[in-house]
C-alpha cells in the first residue's frame, strides 16, 4: 500500500465513522443513558465488525485477483464509481436519523449491540470489498498492508466513536439537527466523490 493509497483510505474512513449514522446514534444514546463505559463498549463492537468485514473482504478479493489475474484491474474501476455512487447518494439523501431506545445497561449487550449492528449492514460488505481493489495490490498483499487497514481503521472508527460516546450528551441535541445531518452527509459525500473520481483517473 502507498503512502497516497494509505492517507486516501484514512480520510475515506474518516469522514463514514464521523458521518451520522445508526451506528453513532446508538453510541451517543448508550453513553447518554448509560455512561461512558457503554458507550465505549458500542464502539468497540463496532470496530471488532469492521475489522471483521475488513478481513473477509480482503481475502475474498484477493483470491479473486489470483483466479483472474490481469483481469481483476477492471475491478478498479468498478470500486472508484461505487465510491461516487455512494457519495452522490449521500449528498441527496434526506437526513432522517432516529435515536432509538437506549436498551438494558449493560457492558456486553453495549458491545453485542455494536457488533450485530454492523454486521447486520449487508452493504459493509460490499463497500470494503470495492475499497480494497483501489488501495491495496491484492495479488500482493503483505502483512504490513493487513496492518496498516487494521490500523487505519481502529484509529478513524474506533476514535470518532469514542469521541462520539464521550460528548454524547452535547451530541445528542446536535443529532436531531437537520442542518447538521445534511452538512455531514455533503461532506462525506464530497469526500467519497472525489476518492472514487480520483481512482478513476488514475486508473
Amino acid at each position: 500500500m502507498t503512502f497516497s493509497g494509505l492517507a486516501t483510505f484514512f480520510l475515506v474512513m474518516l469522514a463514514l465513522a464521523a458521518m451520522p449514522s445508526a451506528s453513532v446514534a446508538l453510541v451517543v444514546t448508550r453513553s447518554a443513558t448509560h455512561g461512558f463505559r457503554n458507550g465505549a463498549g458500542v464502539a468497540l463492537g463496532i470496530v471488532l465488525a469492521d475489522l471483521l468485514l475488513a478481513g473477509l473482504a480482503v481475502l475474498g478479493m484477493s483470491l479473486l485477483a489470483e483466479t483472474m489475474g490481469g483481469f481483476f484491474a477492471v475491478f478498479k474501476y468498478i470500486g472508484g464509481a461505487y465510491l461516487i455512487w455512494v457519495g452522490v447518494g449521500l449528498l441527496r439523501a434526506k437526513p432522517k436519523l432516529m435515536l432509538g431506545k437506549p436498551g438494558p445497561a449493560s457492558y456486553w449487550v453495549s458491545l453485542a449491540s455494536g457488533f450485530l449492528l454492523t454486521l447486520g449492514d449487508l452493504k459493509a460488505i460490499l463497500f470494503y470489498a470495492s475499497l480494497f481493489p483501489l488501495f491495496v495490490d491484492l495479488q500482493a498483499v503483505t502483512i504490513v498492508d493487513l496492518l496498516a487497514i487494521a490500523a487505519v481503521t481502529v484509529v478513524t472508527v474506533g476514535g470518532v466513536k469514542v469521541a462520539y460516546a464521550g460528548l454524547a450528551e452535547r451530541i445528542m441535541a446536535r443529532l436531531k439537527s437537520v442542518r447538521v445531518q445534511r452538512r455531514s452527509r455533503q461532506a462525506t459525500g464530497g469526500v467519497l466523490v472525489g476518492a472514487g473520481i480520483y481512482f478513476l483517473a488514475k486508473g
